[in-house]
Formats: structure tokens, C-alpha cells, sequence
């Protein structure tokens, strides 16, 4: 923060303690998501943190600002969002001790350029009533006639999805996803339409029986009264892939090339991935802690245990395009 004149004037009476510089970030997370985690980094710093939240056009914005950006940080969520602000040429390498003995090798850039901060994993969420325990497997089973009429899904482009397909042209290539994705499209029970929730909301209203969603909005919905009853009418499965795990993706941080209050935003960044933040990050977001010793909490550990899918995250960002091209050319939307 910066002096303020009063004091600025006193400076000739009593010397003033120097001032903390605050932390800026851009953020494509609802701020309100954050900001829990954020208030622990201002009481133990006394440094402040202002986010600004950017729901479109972060590189955009960071290129035009460009050395005059105040930004410091930038945080999203998506392995391919990371990789775009890479490609935008927007961020620097940090090196910290501290963040690479926290985060695992395979969830920060190899040349240290983004650090992930926590997962979600992609899973079905299938109705009580109408899914069997154990019906659902796989994510390749998903387009099986089993499913037909029975899926619900937001849009096929939306990233989440986009991520799922990419992981799938990572284990099969991309002939066999297109075929996949042509085949969950045919098994739809209506247009794509609305987020994650809204598909739990169609399972309850026995639109469809299952639907594709990321693990946090479980959390999320028994939260809110006006949707817990939809997050009672289903149970969460973990598919895997036949050849691999349970599909996950992550939110991450990276420090833009302005960054006017490097030596803050570092602290910031270091404290993100203590024990202290990553277990608010799991009370309070539902999302899974990527500092090994960091609990989960008691809502998340009772969905039960999965394995990771071990497709490395890069090779699923580079899938991006080829994903996006797929779900065209199925015209999974229309």
C-alpha cells in the first residue's frame, strides 16, 4: 500500500515503518471461490491481495497492459488455459524452492512457469435410482449403447470437456475419440445447455440418468438449500480409462512478466501450496489438495478414493485443438 500524505508529512517528526506492497491478481475463478485462502496470506503477512476477476480475455488484456500491467499473478483453472497464457509469452519462470518441493513434478511446468494448486477429477455423477452400483466403469463405455438417451452434458466445447476428450486422443488417438465422441453425442438425452450442476438438476428431474461433471460441485450443491436435493438424487463414480485412471485437471498460478510486486507475489505464491492454505482450499472449495500431506475434507473423502489417470497433463493441453476440432466435426452441440 502506499503512504498516505498525512504520513508522508509526519516523516520530518518520527521515521514510518516501510510500506507493504500489495498482491494484484487476475483471476478467471469467481473471486469469492479464493478469497477464503487469500484472507489467511493477509493476516499472516499483512500483505493485501486484490483480485480482479477476468472472465474472458486474460492474455488479451495482459499483451496490451503489457510492462505496465498491475497485474502480479494470474490464476485459472484448466491445464489448456495454463498453456495459452505460455504460448501469450505473458509469464516469467519462478524459481522457489519451496513450490517444487510442494507441488508434484507432474502438476508445474517443467521450466516453472505455472504451478497447479489443486485438482478436481471429471466423473460421472449417476442417478440413485436409475444407475446401478458398479453400471458405470469407464469413460469409453460412455459411448455404448448402454447409454442411449441417458446422458446429460454442458457444452462439448466448453474446456472441461474439451480436457476429457484431449485425454482421450492422449490413450487412443484421435480417430477412436472422434468415434467416442460421436457416440456420447448420439447417447444424449438433449442438447447440451447450462454447467455442471444444471445437469444434476436434468438426473433429478429424471431427464437423463447420469451426467458428466467435475468432483467440486457436489460439494457445492449441499451447500445450497435449493440444491441439495438435487445432489441427494445422485451418487458420484469414478470411471477410469481402460488403459489408465480417472481423468483430472487443475487450477494453477503463474507470474505475469510485469509483476510490479515480485518479491509479494512470490510470498503469496509459496504460501498457496503450505499445509495451512491447501487444507482451506479443500474445506472450502471441495477440491483436492496437491501438497501430499494436506487432508481432504470430511464431504470429499466420503465420495471415496480414486486413481489419477497418469496422461501427462502437457500432452492433454496439446490435444486442445484436435479436441476442438472433433467436437465440431460431431456437431456434439447441435
Amino acid at each position: 500500500m502506499k503512504p498516505s500524505l498525512a504520513l508522508l508529512a509526519g516523516t520530518a517528526l518520527c521515521a514510518a515503518a516501510p510500506a507493504t506492497a500489495d498482491v494484484n491478481i487476475y483471476t478467471t475463478r469467481q473471486p469469492e471461490l479464493v478469497q477464503p485462502v487469500m484472507d489467511a496470506f493477509t493476516e499472516a503477512t499483512g500483505i493485501a491481495v486484490n483480485l480482479a476477476f477476468v472472465d474472458g480475455g486474460i492474455v488479451e488484456r495482459l499483451r496490451a497492459e503489457g510492462a505496465r500491467s498491475p497485474a502480479d499473478l494470474v490464476m485459472t483453472v484448466d491445464i489448456a488455459n495454463l498453456r495459452q497464457i505460455v504460448e501469450a509469452d505473458v509469464i516469467q519462470p519462478v524459481e522457489s524452492a519451496v513450490l517444487t518441493a510442494a507441488v508434484p513434478a507432474e502438476l508445474r511446468s517443467p521450466d516453472n512457469l505455472w504451478f497447479a494448486l489443486t485438482e478436481r477429477a471429471r466423473i460421472v455423477y449417476a442417478s440413485k435410482d436409475r444407475v446401478a452400483e458398479g453400471e458405470v466403469t469407464t469413460y469409453e463405455d460412455l459411448a455404448s449403447d448402454t447409454w442411449d438417451g441417458r446422458i446429460c452434458t454442458r457444452s462439448g466445447v466448453h474446456n472441461y470437456n474439451l480436457a476429457l476428450l484431449g485425454a482421450m486422443v492422449a490413450h487412443h488417438g484421435e480417430d477412436y475419440a472422434r468415434e467416442w465422441a460421436a457416440g456420447v453425442r448420439e447417447n444424449l438425452a438433449r442438447k447440451p445447455e447450462g454447467n455442471d450442476r444444471a445437469q444434476v438438476r436434468a438426473i433429478w428431474a429424471g431427464e437423463c440418468d447420469i451426467s458428466l461433471g467435475n468432483t467440486y460441485y457436489m460439494g457445492q450443491m449441499l451447500e445450497d438449500p435449493e440444491q441439495t436435493e438435487w445432489a441427494n438424487s445422485v451418487r458420484i463414480v469414478f470411471p477410469t480409462f481402460e488403459n489408465g485412471g480417472t481423468h483430472v485437471n487443475v487450477s494453477g498460478i503463474a507470474m505475469t512478466k510485469a509483476a510490479p510486486n515480485r518479491d509479494e507475489a512470490l510470498q503469496l505464491m509459496e504460501f498457496l501450496v503450505s499445509p495451512e492454505a491447501q487444507e482451506i482450499y479443500a474445506q472450502e472449495n471441495y477440491e483436492y489438495p496437491v501438497l501430499e500431506e494436506a487432508e481432504v475434507s470430511d464431504i470429499v473423502a466420503g465420495w471415496g478414493s480414486f486413481e489419477p489417470d497418469t496422461a501427462d497433463l502437457a500432452e492433454i493441453a496439446d490435444q486442445r485443438g484436435v479436441a476442438l476440432r472433433i467436437m465440431e466435426e460431431v456437431n456434439f452441440d447441435g
